[in-house]
């Protein structure tokens, strides 16, 4: 039998501007710092981390496809987030149509990224109300 994944263990962003992507980061997103080097950087997110490496080859613009990474906010503290995002001029690159309240941002690099108050059950609720074609839970 093949092994089960446990989990995600980090997520990692290639940055062109280190220390712009390091500020945006850890004050404008509030991740922790936990390490910090010439290349890269360490910060931590509830028990989760990210880690920042610098990359000449790091892209300019957003890809084209949905692709994202989401990270979960408070309902109270939502408002106050997506205005600090507003306010260090991160775009917004989709309006939200799910459930649970959500902003769509770009960082630094282009990366297209969300901010979500919800969870997975409350989202597999919402699926099971509006149950799209070919639905199937396990």
């Amino acid at each position: 039998m093949v092994g089960m994944v446990l989990g995600i263990n980090h997520i990692t962003f290639s940055v062109r501007d280190l220390d712009a992507s390091f500020v945006f980061y850890s004050e404008v997103l509030g991740m922790r710092p936990v390490a910090r080097w010439y290349k890269g950087a360490y910060l931590q997110a509830g028990s989760d981390w990210v880690c920042l490496t610098l990359d000449e080859e790091a892209r300019e613009e957003s890809l084209p496809e949905y692709t994202h990474a989401a990270f979960t906010v408070t309902e109270e503290e939502f408002g106050a987030a997506v205005e600090r995002l507003r306010a260090a001029g991160a775009g917004c690159w989709q309006e939200n149509h799910s459930e649970g309240k959500s902003f769509y941002f770009v960082d630094p690099n282009g990366h297209k990224m969300e901010l979500h108050v919800g969870t997975l059950e409350s989202r597999m609720k919402e699926l099971a109300e509006r149950s799209p074609r070919e639905l199937v839970i396990f």
